[in-house]
């Protein structure tokens, strides 16, 4: 199969993912315009008949003083992974990026390789000699993607020691997902572990609304995530990216993201982002107040999202990033134990990669982010 490759259009970019079943959300064209710090490329993989069977957003990051750049395809790109001739996709993609002043390119293919059901994450907690998630046996093993990472390592492309990538994975290569295909909303629910239906019983029992919100109520969205950030020692990001992230990404397609909020006696006390691309919800970023716990908002908030993600016909619910410290005390271990509860699975994908084309420049640069 012999494919060429260039740069297409946003529109012919957006045709394409949106004739998929689901695709990430940071591959869609629209994600550029959120990442303005980067400048951006859409490229196309065209077939002998001529027509388009990838994709790929692709942020370049100029270096300090250089005319030179990091190609970065955040989970990406969206291309055939298992196909044999996994080198007639990537290599016309490397020779492109080169020849475009890239001297590193960091991919994220978006390849599962295990999962774990809650029962397996939840006898590695109570193990005392388990402390992290592959410590636990998978309940379900791709062999496909040892195949692409090894087709990747015979090719040239590195990850780091720890398994992810260079200068650390930006993308999180574990996160938490609740299955929805092929179940009813009941199955759902009854997979969610006895404390979350009972908190969502609570919250119900107190009138704690869930309701979604628009642009004009972002300031109040603000207001509790940096209520969180100070709360989870984060530096939260600016009012201002997500105006922006809400303004590109409705434009794109009016239904890619969503505000919601969960609210007591009329007083908001949980808020959360939703990302949706074809049959694919994300979970994107949350935040919470530090009163009114007890009523148990964020339980609400997760179950009435779920349930219209479910109405959306999506086929997972993306809960994003969990560490794969399975220690209870571990700072991070909270995050999996409040997914978990979901009755969903812990899914690792494949990493992140790097591909050096300039391998001083590649060197020069690992060493300034580890300095960081």
């Amino acid at each position: 199969m012999s494919l060429t490759l260039r740069t297409i259009s946003r529109e012919q970019h957006l045709a394409y993912i949106q004739s998929l079943p689901a695709a990430s959300h940071c591959q869609v064209p629209a994600w550029a315009d959120v990442k303005t710090e980067w400048r951006s490329e859409n490229l196309g993989w065209f077939d002998k008949s001529g027509e388009l069977v990838g994709a790929g957003l692709v942020l370049y990051r100029q270096l300090p003083k250089l005319k030179r750049y990091l190609a970065y395809l955040p989970e990406g790109p969206v291309i055939n992974w298992y196909a044999p001739n996994l080198d007639d996709w990537l290599q016309p993609m490397l020779a492109h990026l080169k020849q475009q002043g890239a001297f590193s390119v960091k991919m994220g293919p978006p390849v599962v390789i295990r999962r774990w059901d809650a029962a397996a994450i939840k006898s590695g907690i109570q193990d005392p000699d388990v402390k992290r998630l592959k410590d636990v046996q998978a309940t379900h093993v791709e062999p496909r993607a040892f195949e692409v990472a090894d087709r990747l390592r015979r090719m040239g492309w590195q990850q780091g020691e720890d398994g992810g990538a260079g200068f650390g994975d930006v993308q999180p290569r574990y996160v938490f997902q609740v299955p929805l295909a092929n179940r009813s909303l009941d199955d759902v629910l009854k997979g969610f572990n006895q404390l979350w239906r009972r908190n969502i019983k609570k919250a119900e029992k107190a009138g704690v609304e869930v309701v979604q919100g628009g642009y004009e109520d972002l300031a109040e969205w603000q207001r509790l995530y940096e209520i969180t950030a100070v709360r989870d020692k984060f530096r939260p990001r600016p009012l201002s990216y997500f105006q922006r992230m809400w303004t590109v990404l409705n434009a794109e397609d009016p239904n890619r993201m969503r505000l919601y909020f969960a609210r007591h006696n009329g007083v908001n006390l949980s808020a959360a982002t939703m990302l949706v691309v074809g049959g694919h919800v994300w979970y994107s970023y949350g935040a919470s107040d530090n009163i009114g716990r007890e009523v148990r908002p964020s339980n609400a908030m997760q179950w009435r999202m779920l349930r219209d993600a479910y109405a959306m016909g999506a086929t997972v619910y993306d809960l994003r990033g969990i560490s794969d410290s399975l220690d209870e005390t571990d700072h991070l271990f909270g995050l999996i134990q409040f997914k978990v509860g979901t009755g969903g699975e812990a899914v690792e994908y494949v990493g992140e990669w790097d591909f050096p084309l300039n391998k001083l420049l590649h060197k020069a640069l690992d060493i300034y982010m580890s300095r960081r």
